[in-house]
């Protein structure tokens, strides 16, 4: 399945915004996006001439007392149309940077009001204050939609990634299981697109946990690219605030729409959502602004080679067999997570004397304590109190 299935407009959207970002390196993004140097600059540069068809029109409020005039009126029941889960303030926001027509907020909403396009007026309060990261690519949340019928006899399970900061959607994917190696085949796509981030934040679920271990092939790989795995707290749902707020918007304005053929059908709507979600839709967690004025991608680029973790000539380094789950040390064979068969292992001093702990790089895995004829314990993951949703 390709990566997207969107215009080329949306194509070049979405690289003009990203290379208008400060810092970006803007010959690594055009080989991100498969174009010339010479291709990408000439983009921009109509981008910021004001080429209609790439560049937001000019913003001239227009207000009107009373009954709005048949072409504020008609400015906000087609944007209505265009989305119809999209209440006044949404649409108020967009049409403040593609229209010269910009009603009150209280207008627009008398406007659906009227021609019976939606109910009683939106609620503004919050329930409590989300945490969210400094900066773009430091944390990006990932999950699947749960299971969505698609055709006959077809089962689709969408997989979301976010980035915490500017709420972009990075990828909106129809695929057809939740296995580790098709979530490895999806993130690659996206990290050559986009770079890597520095940490992911998941619940305890396959693919992403085995478990109370916590340990699978699939982080594992994250892990050799540099990128952190955070856990999200068990019986914590709250947690995963933005991504379940997301995942509402996703059901609202794609998923409850219509059934769809085959999961390209609903890819192809996926893709096309998560344009309009990125550089379109007003994000009320921004100030009414979208996401991809905060959104710069990542500096980091995917290598073209997984990378090995490195230990120091002086360590104590064991290797996992392939098809076994331990290491030998001190005389004695000690218990490890089967995800790390093959791996390469350090076993460093802790703080007390008998006591040793068994790293993934500079990841805990397991700790071994000498003093007890007991085999190799669980290293408990720290999972923050700070709740990145």
């Amino acid at each position: 399945m390709p990566f997207r299935e969107v215009s080329v407009m949306d194509e070049r959207r979405e690289f003009v915004r990203l290379a208008a970002q400060d810092g970006v390196n803007r010959r690594e993004l055009c080989r991100r996006f498969g174009i010339s140097p010479d291709t990408g600059y000439r983009w921009l540069a109509r981008w910021q001439a004001g080429d209609d068809k790439l560049a937001d029109r000019s913003r001239r409020p227009l207000t009107s007392p009373g009954r709005s005039i048949e072409a504020t009126e008609s400015a906000v029941l087609k944007v209505r149309d265009a989305h119809p889960a999209w209440g006044a303030r949404k649409i108020v926001s967009y049409l403040a940077r593609t229209s010269t027509v910009v009603p009150a907020a209280s207008t627009a909403h008398a406007i659906l009001c009227r021609h019976g396009r939606i109910g009683p007026p939106e609620t503004t309060a919050h329930p409590f204050r989300r945490f969210e990261r400094d900066a773009p690519n430091e944390l990006w949340q990932m999950d699947f939609k749960g299971r969505i019928e698609v055709g006959l006899d077809t089962v689709c399970h969408p997989l979301t990634i976010i980035d915490d900061h500017s709420r972009y959607a990075l990828g909106v994917l129809a695929c057809g299981d939740q296995k580790g190696l098709t979530v490895q085949q999806q993130l690659t796509r996206t990290f050559r697109r986009y770079g890597l981030p520095e940490a992911f934040f998941v619940d305890n679920g396959s693919p992403w946990g085995d478990g109370e271990a916590r340990w699978t092939r699939l982080k594992v790989w994250l892990l050799k690219l540099g990128i952190g795995v955070i856990h999200s707290r068990p019986y914590h749902p709250q947690g995963r605030g933005k991504n379940e707020r997301f995942h509402r918007t996703l059901k609202a304005e794609v998923l409850a729409l219509r059934r769809y053929r085959d999961l390209a059908d609903l890819q192809r709507a996926l893709d096309l959502w998560r344009a309009v979600y990125n550089q379109e839709r007003p994000h009320q967690a921004l100030g009414m602004d979208v996401p991809a004025s905060r959104y710069r991608p990542s500096p980091r680029p995917m290598p073209d080679r997984l990378p090995e973790v490195h230990y120091d000539s002086d360590e104590i380094v064991r290797r996992v067999p392939l098809t076994k789950d331990y290491i030998s040390f001190n005389g004695r064979l000690w218990q490890v997570p089967r995800a790390l068969r093959g791996e390469r292992l350090a076993v460093r001093p802790l703080d007390q004397d008998g006591r040793y702990g068994i790293f993934f790089g500079s990841w805990p895995v397991a700790t071994i304590d000498l003093t007890t004829p007991k085999s190799v314990s669980d290293v408990p993951e720290q999972v923050s109190d700070m709740s990145p949703g």
